[in-house]
Formats: C-alpha cells, structure tokens, sequence
C-alpha cells in the first residue's frame, strides 16, 4: 500500500532547537532529539513536561514557537503541507483508544483508508482483517464495537488502525495504561514483534518502567524543559536529581532486575 518511493535514508525523526509555549509558560526550551530507523524510543517525565505535546509536535498537530522536525525525511510544515507527503507513512495510538464508538472494529481499522481513498471495499474488509489478526485479536473482533472490548482489546483495536495503512513509524501515547500486568506485558512483547516483523520505528510515551526496560533501545527524558537521551544504564548512572529520584525509586527495582532494552536482541 506504498504511496510510492519514499527516502528511507537517515534517521526516521530530528527534533532541533524546539520551543513549545503556552501564553507566557515555555514547556520546552530547545529539545533536541533524533530517532533512528528501527528503534524503540521511550518519552519520559514528570505532569506538566510536555509529552504527549512532544508527540503531536513531530506529527504535525501542535505548533512550536520555535525549531524544526524533520519526519522521515520531510520537514513538518504544521500548516498541512507535509500531510501529503507523510500520508500513511506514520501512526498514533491515543491514549485511550480514541475509537469511534459507533463504528466496528473493522469500521474503525478502514477509516483511514477511507481518508486514503481509491482502495475498493472487498480489500479494505481483508485488510481490516489482517490488521485485526496482526495485533493478536480474534477474527470475529471486527465485528464488535469498542464497548464490547476489554481495555487490552480496544488498546489492541487502536494499534490495528494505526497500522492501516503500514507506516514506518508508530507512535503510542501510554499504550500500557490501565492494563493489568500481564496484559501490559502481553503489549510489550506484540511490540517487540511488530519491530521486527514490519521494521517499524516506535516511539512511545510511557510511565511504565517494566516496558523501558523490557522494550527501549533508549529513552528521552523530558526534565528541567530540555531533554537528556540515554539507555536505561546511562540514565540509571545520571546525577540529575529527577532522573535519580525516577530511575532509582522503589518502583524501578524490580524492572533493573530485568535485561535492558531487550528489544535490541532482535
């Protein structure tokens, strides 16, 4: 479902010199950041430091007041020109689904493709179906609405849209929250798979510190309204008060128990 060549060459995002106010509050002062192909990248921080508004800067959603992203090798105009150009090439998984309650499973997977346009409906019933089979639900989910889903399975439903249209970057805002811990470990080790089955980039917002070590080659950790970008043994050795307190309170224990960015074994 390729729109054509695309330039796969250098790396799937740069964030260079991002501002990002609201009225006279600056939430980011300069961030610096670049993702490359293949990876898993963690976004990390206390409330009030501007993940999710990171997200939507480097798909094109929300203005910064100064910097440039770059997103698989196109500048992000911010006014929609850059949305041709990227048209199916990246995802987003809300936080909570974002599903539209009265359409299917199905329905929900083909929106985008009904954005597309030009795909007939038989394939974009069998696409649907592949989709839904790729995030590990049953065939007969996409005949369901998201309130005959559990939260693991419309967490599943939302990844299956967001991969319509087969992107090369996927974005997930807290894919794990509200899972219990089998069901966010389950999640984790689908994106492991996806990684390697589709090549895919993910970059993920998460507070769940059993996924940044189970699954991020690195992690980006939004503090002080910069960005400091390491493996989870780097962070682990910053002297950054934040970063200690984060990486090294009772919560963290047991995730530095388990192998690091074991996502990096392949």
């Amino acid at each position: 479902m390729s729109m054509g060549p695309a330039d796969r060459s250098g790396p799937a995002i740069e964030v260079r010199g991002v501002v990002t106010r609201f009225g006279a509050h600056a939430v980011h002062d300069g961030l610096d950041l670049t993702v490359e192909r293949g990876e898993i990248v963690g976004i990390v921080g206390g409330s009030g430091t501007g993940k999710t508004v990171l997200l939507r800067t480097i798909i094109g959603l929300q203005r910064p007041a100064e910097g440039s992203v770059t997103l698989l090798s196109e500048r992000v105009s911010w006014d929609g020109t850059s949305t041709a150009a990227l048209a199916g090439r990246f995802g987003m998984l809300f936080q909570d689904g974002a599903l539209f309650s009265a359409l299917t499973v199905g329905q929900n997977i083909q929106v985008p493709m009904r954005e597309r346009g030009g795909i007939p409906a038989a394939l974009m019933d069998e696409l649907s179906r592949l989709k839904v089979s790729l995030v590990g639900l049953p065939p007969e989910a996409c005949g369901k609405f998201p309130s005959e889903l559990s939260g693991g399975m419309k967490k599943r439903a939302g990844l299956a849209r967001a991969l319509a249209l087969d992107p090369e970057v996927v974005f997930l805002d807290e894919p794990t929250a509200g899972l219990d811990p089998i069901g966010a470990s389950d999640f984790d080790e689908l994106i492991l798979d996806l990684r390697r089955a589709l090549g895919l980039t993910v970059v993920m917002v998460t507070h769940d510190l059993d996924s940044l070590a189970r699954i991020c080659d690195r992690i980006a950790v939004l503090v002080d309204k910069r960005i400091v970008v390491g493996t989870m043994e780097e962070l682990t050795r910053s002297d950054h008060p934040w970063i200690r307190s984060y990486f090294h309170g009772p919560r963290a224990r047991a995730a530095f128990e388990r192998p690091a960015a074991a996502g990096a074994q392949g």
